[in-house]
């Protein structure tokens, strides 16, 4: 198939990752173009150019002096990133059919679902995100024109109000991401801000008494100066922002890997990394987390109690590594994601043809 990939546009897709979206986005195009079809992406500049990237010839928007002056003016950086995506739909309005089979949006923007009416082919958009204003708004307006995917049943349940959709749940390279024999630290590793609940990590392993190495972007600096970087001392060791390789290892290596969610877990793909490399999992008992971990990978904790979560912990640590090994390989791979995301594209696809 010809496929489109609408990705998201703030962070590039390359390594190291950003966040959980830009790794799936650049491991399902990656096993796509395995397979032989022909993807184009749409993505940040300074994405990974192995994955077939274009329309990044789109001039940053600058609003005139008159537009500054509104006061209801929006930022410049929503502004630039609406005329990326709506420079996109536009061009897609205009030769998709001529270039593409479907498109598959993985964007969290409203505007390739509001617009996606306006193609000649098949839309099929992953809802990464739980309901958000902007996207809730441009279902209403146009939603019946895209077919919808949740990446977990957790998702599907919090669209249920608006959004008839499947599920296909996110996967991890089990072939790449091997086991470890573990015996090392615990291990967190994400986006350092508020909402990933890295100081939970800290105090119950304190509290556990286990070391603690931490790996991930701090984007929130002020998060990190008040929050972690106090907490940080001879058994809490802050790695930095790790590309996947390297991160792997530490996986590998680690006794347990700690998962802190404030919010609900849409997925929880470090959870999934984390199995793949046969290190089990303790958790806040949040979002989709529970559709990842069985008694066997993992344990988990009520939500925001690091009593919990330490104790968590050492149970954790003490399941066999083969448990998590086995959890990840049956239902946690990459070739199952891609399996069903390409009967989808598929399905949608002949199904226009068909019409």
């Amino acid at each position: 198939m010809r496929i489109c990939v609408i990705g998201p546009s703030r962070f590039p897709i390359r390594e190291p990752f950003a966040g959980g979206l830009e790794a799936h986005t650049h491991a399902l195009i990656t096993a796509l173009k395995r397979r032989g079809h022909q993807v184009t992406l749409f993505a940040a500049p300074g994405s990974d150019p192995s994955l077939g990237v274009e329309f990044l010839d789109v001039a940053d928007f600058s609003m005139s002096d008159t537009a500054r002056r509104d006061v209801g003016a929006m930022p410049a950086e929503w502004m630039s990133e609406h005329h990326a995506y709506l420079s996109l739909m536009v061009d897609l309005a205009r030769n998709s059919r001529d270039r593409f089979d479907a498109v598959l949006n993985v964007s969290i923007h409203h505007l390739p679902v509001a617009m996606s009416g306006l193609l000649d082919v098949p839309v099929v958009t992953t809802l990464h995100t739980p309901p958000v204003g902007w996207i809730e708004s441009a279902v209403r307006v146009d939603g019946s024109a895209s077919t919808f995917v949740a990446v977990s049943s957790h998702m599907r349940e919090a669209w249920s109000d608006s959004i008839d959709c499947s599920v296909i749940l996110n996967g991890v390279d089990t072939e790449r991401l091997r086991p470890g024999d573990g015996g090392g630290p615990a291990f967190w590793s994400g986006r350092i801000v508020p909402e990933k609940g890295l100081e939970f990590a800290i105090d119950a392993a304190n509290l556990a008494g286990v070391p603690l190495d931490i790996a991930g972007p701090a984007y929130d600096s002020g998060y990190f100066e008040s929050a972690i970087r106090p907490r940080l001392s001879g058994s809490v060791r802050y790695l930095g922002h790790l590309d996947h390789d390297v991160l792997f290892e530490h996986l590998r290596r680690a006794s347990v890997t700690l998962v802190t969610p404030r919010w609900d877990e849409p997925y929880g793909l470090v959870a999934a990394e984390s199995l793949a490399a046969g290190t089990p999992v303790a958790a806040f008992d949040r979002g989709a987390l529970r559709e990842i971990l069985d008694d066997r990978s993992g344990r988990l904790a009520a939500a925001d109690s690091i009593h919990a979560l330490a104790a968590a912990l050492l149970q954790a640590a003490d399941l066999p590594r083969a448990g998590a090994r086995e959890r990840a390989v049956t239902f946690c791979s990459l070739e199952r994601m891609v399996d069903e995301y390409e009967a989808l594209l598929r399905s949608v696809t002949e199904g226009r043809v068909a019409a």
